[in-house]
C-alpha cells in the first residue's frame, strides 16, 4: 500500500512538472529553463497585441524613432539623429518615406518576411536553450530566479546559430510568477569559425544582453538589446554585430488600426516622445 502511495505521488509530481505547475524553487535548473521556454512559446502563439513605442538605437549612428505596430505591418518614423531632432527639411523627407512605405506592397511584404524569419530564428534558439548549456542555480530573490549557464559539451548544434549559441556562457533571469524570461546575457567563450575560418569568424569575448519587461499585465516586451560581437558573419539578419537598442514608452494599440492611422499617430507623437 505504501509503495502504491509513493508511486501515485511520483506520477502526480511528474504531471505537475510537465505542466509547469511545480514551484520553481523545487525544480531542477534545466527544468526551470524548459518551463520558461514553453511559457515564451505559448505567449508568442497567443499574444496578438500591437504597440506604439519609442525606439532608440545605436549601431554606428544614434537614431531615435517612433514605432507603431498594426496587423498589416509596423510604421517606423525617424525623429532624431545623433542627439538632435530632425530639421524641417529632414522631417519632410521622412514623412514622404513613410507615406511611400505604407502604400508599397513590396516593402510591406519584405518587412513581413523578415519578421517571420526573425521569429523563426528566435524560436529555434529558444528551443535549444535547455540542452545547449549546463545550468546552475545562482540566486532566488522571491520574485526572480537567476541561473548561470555554460556550454554543454554534449550539445550537438544543428546549424550555425546553434554553434554560436552553444559557445556562450552567461546568466538567465526568470520571473517566478509567470515563468517568463526577464534577462538573458552571455559572452562568447571562444572563436567560432565557418569553413575553418575561410567563410567567417566570430571572435571570442563578444557579448550580448536582452532585457524584457511586463509592460502591461501578462504582456511582455523586449526593452533592451545589446550585441557586441566582433567578426565577419551575422547570425541574426536584423541584428548588427555592434548594436544597442532601447525601447520605452509602450502603449497598446487598438485592434484594427490601419497603416494610415499608424503613420499619422507616429507623426503626431513626434514632439512628445523626442
Amino acid at each position: 500500500m505504501k509503495i502504491l502511495k509513493v508511486y501515485v505521488r511520483l506520477v502526480v509530481l511528474a504531471g505537475f512538472l510537465a505542466a509547469g505547475w511545480l514551484p520553481m524553487h523545487a525544480q531542477e535548473p534545466r527544468e526551470i529553463v524548459r518551463v520558461a521556454m514553453q511559457a515564451e512559446l505559448n505567449a508568442d502563439l497567443n499574444d496578438h497585441s500591437h504597440w506604439r513605442y519609442r525606439d532608440a538605437e545605436s549601431d554606428g549612428t544614434d537614431k531615435v524613432s517612433i514605432v507603431v505596430e498594426t496587423g498589416h505591418g509596423s510604421v517606423k518614423r525617424l525623429i532624431g539623429r545623433n542627439g538632435r531632432p530632425l530639421s524641417e527639411a529632414e522631417a519632410r523627407v521622412e514623412d514622404e518615406r513613410v507615406k511611400t512605405f505604407i502604400h508599397d506592397p513590396a516593402q510591406l511584404a519584405k518587412q513581413k518576411k523578415d519578421g517571420q524569419q526573425d521569429g523563426k530564428n528566435a524560436e529555434e534558439l529558444l528551443r535549444m536553450l535547455p540542452d545547449a548549456f549546463t545550468w546552475k542555480m545562482q540566486s532566488d530573490d522571491g520574485e526572480n530566479i537567476t541561473l548561470n549557464f555554460e556550454p554543454n559539451p554534449k550539445f550537438s548544434p544543428p546549424d550555425m546559430q546553434g554553434r554560436v549559441l552553444g559557445q556562450m556562457a552567461g546568466k538567465l533571469v526568470v520571473n517566478k510568477g509567470q515563468n517568463r524570461i526577464v534577462t538573458i546575457s552571455g559572452k562568447l567563450t571562444q572563436d567560432v569559425t565557418i569553413g575553418w575560418g575561410l567563410l567567417g569568424r566570430l571572435r571570442g569575448g563578444g557579448t550580448f544582453r536582452v532585457e524584457r519587461r511586463e509592460v502591461t499585465p501578462k504582456l511582455w516586451q523586449i526593452t533592451e538589446t545589446h550585441v557586441h560581437i566582433e567578426g565577419k558573419v551575422l547570425f541574426f539578419k536584423s541584428i548588427g554585430q555592434q548594436q544597442d537598442e532601447m525601447q520605452t514608452d509602450f502603449m497598446q494599440m487598438p485592434d484594427g488600426i490601419t497603416l494610415e492611422q499608424a503613420a499619422e499617430m507616429s507623426k503626431s507623437l513626434t514632439a512628445t516622445l523626442k
